[in-house]
């Protein structure tokens, strides 16, 4: 029923306005309560903590880069030149490239975000994550599974707490711990989060390896 709701244009224009054509409510993510946190710990002390029988996901890379915060002094407003720069300096820190990565959580505060960052971190060619999305290719069991946790979208966007909780969906995809969403064998994940009007980004790689 809900769905039925959502697809019938009359209720889309009287409940999901636009807010910035074509952007609308829907399209954006909820601001929410919420917390999140990790421990880091050096590999020996895994056993010492309880640990020992959990796959150690490591820090391959982890990577920072910033760009203006004007948007129309960009040379293209559509760009994301942070997270490409983040993403390429903790691919150059992991060793490794796009197609190394088995699993991402991107940070889709707008619907329009998740495609460009696909792009702008490599995992599809520039102008073709909107066609990867709408093949099915970033869902569970796709060539490129993304915000298995259901992004920011889905799950709220507790400003603070959100970079950490996308660090977490990644550990449990990565220890096979994400039942009902689990990516068989993935072994490498990918996390981009940013704030401001991606001014500020950090590019994470966790990894089994």
């Amino acid at each position: 029923m809900v769905l039925e709701r959502i697809t019938n244009p009359a209720y889309i224009n009287a409940t999901n306005p636009i807010v910035a054509d074509p952007l609308r409510q829907f399209d954006m993510c909820p601001v929410s309560d919420g917390a999140a946190a990790v421990l880091l710990v050096a590999k020996d002390k895994q056993e010492e903590l309880g640990f020992a029988s959990k796959p150690f996901v490591r820090i391959a890379g982890i990577a920072s880069a910033t760009d203006t915060h004007v948007v129309a002094n960009r040379e293209n407003p559509s760009d994301l030149l942070a997270v490409r720069l983040s993403a390429e300096k903790a691919y150059k820190m992991a060793g490794m490239q796009p197609s190394d990565i088995d699993v991402a959580e991107l940070h889709d505060a707008f619907q329009i975000l998740e495609i460009e960052e696909s792009e702008e971190t490599g995992l599809f060619p520039r102008g073709q994550g909107h066609i990867a999305a709408r093949n099915g290719d970033t869902k569970v069991g796709g060539k490129m599974p993304i915000n298995t946790s259901g992004g920011l979208k889905a799950k709220g966007h507790p400003l603070g707490a959100t970079g950490v909780s996308q660090i977490i969906e990644l550990v449990r995809q990565l220890r096979g711990e994400a039942a009902g969403r689990q990516v068989e064998g993935a072994k490498t994940g990918l996390a981009v989060n940013f704030g401001g009007f991606g001014n500020n980004v950090v590019a994470t790689i966790l990894t089994t390896k």
